[in-house]
């Protein structure tokens, strides 16, 4: 199975999943990988600026949705 085929297999299951402690295990390794996540100097620096951007304009953006028909046309 490839890995959008794991990733969707475990999407389901975890949609049907009842189980409360399960759900808190899962949300404990999802917040301990995003913090062992660690970002050189430079790429802070460019997210920074582009946070900044954003911040300073919202709306000069693009949708998903024009992203996608940008990149279809190609």
């Amino acid at each position: 199975m490839d890995i959008q085929a794991e990733k969707l297999d475990l999407i389901k299951w975890i949609t049907q999943l009842n189980d409360l402690k399960v759900i808190n295990e899962i949300k404990a390794l999802r917040k301990e990988k995003a913090e062992s996540i660690v970002l050189s100097s430079v790429h802070k620096a460019i997210l920074d600026e582009r946070i900044a951007s954003h911040e300073a304009n919202p709306e000069s953006g693009s949708t998903w949705k024009e992203v996608r028909q940008r990149i279809t046309s190609r």
